[in-house]
């Protein structure tokens, strides 16, 4: 793939048909080693034969995956499947930002999620803007925009249906949200959030500018498979299971998560299949699934939805 041969913008993606079908998109994480790559390589090949619209690569804290979420991403690209790279301004100089977005659009790439990202070390921690660095993701907009290499870029944005934990109020992260819609984004990807009310009041506050806040809002979906593990992102994200939610899965666990795994992960799947059937009944854009790089649990709510094979329950969860 070369510059002059650039991807599918991620908004033209969602507007490819798919005959009796919403679109479908999926999370990556770059690899830690080489079993951590082949399993992405192989859940790529997955997605890849089940439609996916796009595929997202995400970018670790501080530029620590930068090498890796490049090739991951080229990779991908080669498959071919349209991807979007993500960029935080976490320990970056405005200078690395620009070389890292001349790295991307070298690549071919077309797709970019601007993201200020958390602090390093400790995510929940205050946020200390990086000496000649940039410190919101607005500004990242406005230097991609600025970059004549990358002109060709389109932008996506991330939301919070449940606010930013570090809004004040849900009107002031409204106000954040437009602000980065109107610097130049197109769309924005949620936020995981276990309850579809809170999307659908996200896309109503947005909805106050016409111009801007009426662009696609993509819903951001993990299948719970471990309580332990998704409490952790919870608590990093600032998202929270609604107490009906949680009564469900401590019923299922009877006092053990350990001893009932597999009893938690059968309501995971379910939930997430009943809020993925409310999304596409309010006519959300596209389902976006948080995979953790694994396979299964996102086909087995495809399966449910009736937009793929039933998952092999030999592969890796």
């Amino acid at each position: 793939m070369t510059a002059t041969n650039y991807q599918l913008s991620i908004t033209d993606a969602l507007k490819r048909p798919t005959p009796g079908r919403v679109p479908f998109s999926v999370e990556f994480m770059p690899p830690r080693d080489d079993a951590a790559e082949t399993r992405l390589k192989n859940a790529a090949k997955t997605f890849h034969d089940l439609g996916a619209s796009f595929v997202s690569v995400t970018y670790g804290a501080g530029g620590s995956t930068r090498q890796r979420t490049a090739r991951i991403a080229r990779r991908l690209a080669g498959q071919p499947l349209t991807t979007l790279v993500h960029l935080t301004l976490v320990d970056h100089t405005k200078a690395e930002l620009e070389e890292i977005l001349k790295e991307y659009a070298a690549l071919g790439l077309s797709n970019l999620l601007a993201l200020r990202g958390d602090p390093p070390g400790d995510p929940l921690g205050d946020w200390i803007p990086t000496e000649n660095g940039l410190s919101y993701a607005s500004e990242l907009i406005d230097l991609v925009q600025s970059l004549p290499e990358c002109s060709h870029f389109e932008i996506g944005i991330a939301s919070f249906p449940e606010g930013h934990y570090r809004a004040g109020s849900l009107e002031q992260d409204t106000y954040y949200t437009l602000q980065k819609l109107r610097a130049g984004a197109q769309y924005s990807i949620t936020q995981m959030f276990f309850d579809v009310e809170h999307y659908l009041r996200l896309r109503d506050r947005l909805a106050v500018d016409p111009e801007h806040g009426t662009k696609p809002i993509i819903p951001g979906l993990m299948p719970i498979t471990s309580l332990r593990s998704v409490r952790r992102q919870m608590e990093l994200s600032g998202s929270a299971l609604p107490p009906k939610l949680e009564q469900r899965f401590i019923k299922a666990a009877a006092g053990d998560e350990v001893a009932n795994k597999e009893a938690i992960r059968e309501v995971g799947i379910e939930v997430t299949t009943e809020m993925a059937e409310r999304l596409i009944a309010e006519g959300a854009p596209d389902l976006h699934f948080m995979t953790l790089n694994l396979v299964r649990a996102t086909q087995e709510v495809l399966h449910n939805l009736g937009m793929a094979p039933a998952a092999d329950m030999d592969i890796i969860r």
